[in-house]
């Protein structure tokens, strides 16, 4: 069987390592944005990587050259416009898709939360709360709606250790002092003392579902009462003919059925 997994989440590393302990008879391309994300798509067992962003031209042409039995959109909740490139590829081809999608949170209710739709509203409501420091903690590839609204100076970025993050947060003219390089979901415990440390004055982050922290980091904000800003994830509602799991472990159960 031959497999495209659209990667570079943490849950994408786990299905192609369970994959190729499952089945002898697979066979995984995966696809990744940036070179750290396909050494991790390596390190979990994919037999081939290609590390770039593939429109919808290219993501078709890959699915008949590589005569795929099935695309696997493992990318991140956030991630629409890949998402809707693989749908239409998919269906283009007469690709089997599924969509392994992390199911969104439950969020307290709390005064201290805001719930926005857009990083540029979510900008724009920081500057209202706030003229202290900003905390982002939503990954390197949003960061460039706060630039254009919010004093540089006053942003502090927690990224992924990769040269492509930490070159992309000095290239939108983000001081070292305000980079934060770290790989991994966090305690509250230590969210609370990143908050303390930079003396952060809202939370900036996005609903990316339980593997991606986003508990932590509320939970950690709302003990030193300290507000909140949720970006909500996009609605794609070409989603809603396809098959999509909320876990590894009910895609596999898809897979090896």
């Amino acid at each position: 069987m031959n497999i495209l997994v659209m990667a570079g989440t943490s849950d994408a590393s786990r299905l192609i390592k369970n994959l190729k302990n499952s089945k002898k008879d697979v066979y995984i391309t995966a696809t990744t944005v940036t070179d750290y994300g396909a050494q991790l798509a390596q390190e979990a067992g994919a037999d081939r990587v290609l590390p770039k962003a593939l429109p919808q031209h290219e993501l078709t042409h890959i699915l008949i050259d590589l005569n795929i039995d099935v695309l696997v959109d493992a990318t991140h909740p956030f991630a629409a416009e890949a998402t809707r490139n693989a749908i239409k590829a998919a269906r283009k081809t007469q690709t089997k898709y599924l969509r392994l999608e992390r199911p969104p949170l439950n969020l307290p209710d709390n005064e201290l939360i805001h719930i926005v739709r857009s990083f540029q509203e979510a900008a724009q409501l920081a500057q209202k709360i706030t003229d202290g420091p900003i905390l982002h903690l939503a990954g390197v590839s949003t960061l460039f709606h706060l630039i254009n609204i919010i004093d540089k100076g006053r942003i502090v970025a927690r990224v992924l250790p990769s040269s492509y993050s930490i070159n992309k947060c000095l290239e939108l003219g983000l001081s070292g002092e305000n980079i934060i390089a770290m790989q991994g979901t966090f305690s509250i415990e230590f969210n609370q003392a990143l908050m303390k440390e930079y003396h952060a004055g809202v939370i900036i982050t996005k609903e990316s579902g339980e593997s991606g922290g986003t508990i932590s980091k509320i939970e950690a904000a709302l003990k030193l009462k300290i507000p909140v800003i949720v970006v909500e994830r996009p609605e794609i509602h070409e989603l809603k003919k396809e098959k999509v799991k909320g876990s590894v472990e009910e895609l596999l159960m898809e897979l090896i059925k």
